[in-house]
């Protein structure tokens, strides 16, 4: 399978402390009315570090369920330990996950032969495709792309890494490194039309959960060619795409947006902290300049 198009980075509503089924699965019937190619639960957006184990497969299995494959579900199986990531990527696959998303291990900051090797040990541990997630700003080290490469010649089933360093030049590396089929996504939605112009293949996007019509013709526009489109729909929608991951940190912003359209609950999970009240203000202007709330 090649990853390409647009993917949303769901996030996970609560309500009285637990997961929102409800929500979540209006959530996903949403995102697939707008024709994304696929969904990532449980990832960084989808709060998966204040998820219990049995929380967090029990939100992948909702998501395989409601998806019933009219779009792709990568599972957030990732971790910074080994052992964990194989237990979960396993759980997953036997699910019927379609794919498996795979952080940079956090904290322990491994070197890249520790990368090299955790992310081998995951992919041998099932058949499912591997998207790899470098985001150096919450792991701390980044997949270089010398590793990346390696993995990508060595691993048959790690096809694709999702690239949030920020870095346009760094996607131009990845691209001359790595395999022709081997799929590079950017993950940071304000810079959709530079990496798409550099060689990646589509977005997994944050800004989606909210505007999942608009994020998919921007992509659209940016993989046909449509370079006039493309420039144009990024200056339209760049406000908002800056304001969902400015005004606080993710996923706190897209979440009260979220909550101020009554999609869902205003619940975070300690230690997130509220959107401020005058960054609430900002927000719901934010939202009714792009029509998102009436």
């Amino acid at each position: 399978m090649r990853y390409a198009g647009l993917y949303t980075a769901l996030i996970t509503p609560f309500r009285d402390g637990v997961v929102d089924e409800k929500a979540f699965r209006a959530l996903i019937d949403t995102q697939i009315r707008a024709g994304v190619t696929g969904i990532v639960p449980v990832g960084t957006t989808g709060e998966s570090p204040t998820l219990s184990h049995t929380e967090h497969m029990e939100v992948i299995r909702l998501a395989i369920e409601c998806a019933a494959g009219r779009c792709q579900v990568i599972a957030g199986t990732g971790s910074n330990s080994t052992a964990e990531a194989i237990a979960m990527t396993k759980e997953a696959a036997a699910m019927g996950a379609d794919g498996t998303l795979q952080v940079c291990p956090y904290y322990n900051k491994p070197s890249q032969e520790g990368l090299y090797r955790h992310f081998r040990a995951i992919a041998e541990c099932s058949d499912l495709p591997v998207l790899l997630y470098s985001i150096p700003g919450r792991s701390g080290i980044e997949i270089a792309v010398e590793t990346a490469a390696r993995l990508a010649l060595d691993c048959p089933t790690i096809v694709a890494i999702k690239e949030a360093g920020g870095s346009v030049d760094r996607v131009n590396r990845l691209v001359q490194a790595v395999p022709e089929e081997f799929s590079v996504l950017c993950g940071d939605d304000g810079l959709t039309v530079p990496f798409i112009a550099c060689g990646a293949v589509g977005l997994v996007s944050v800004t989606s959960n909210v505007a999942p019509a608009q994020m998919k013709e921007l992509v659209d526009a940016a993989l046909s060619g449509d370079g006039k489109k493309a420039l144009a729909l990024q200056k339209k929608y760049y406000p908002l795409m800056k304001g969902l991951m400015s005004l606080d940190v993710n996923p706190v912003p897209i979440k009260a947006a979220m909550a101020l359209r009554g999609d869902i609950s205003w619940e975070l999970r300690l230690p997130l902290a509220p959107l401020a009240e005058e960054k609430k203000a900002a927000l719901t202007d934010l939202l009714r300049r792009f029509e998102l709330l009436a």
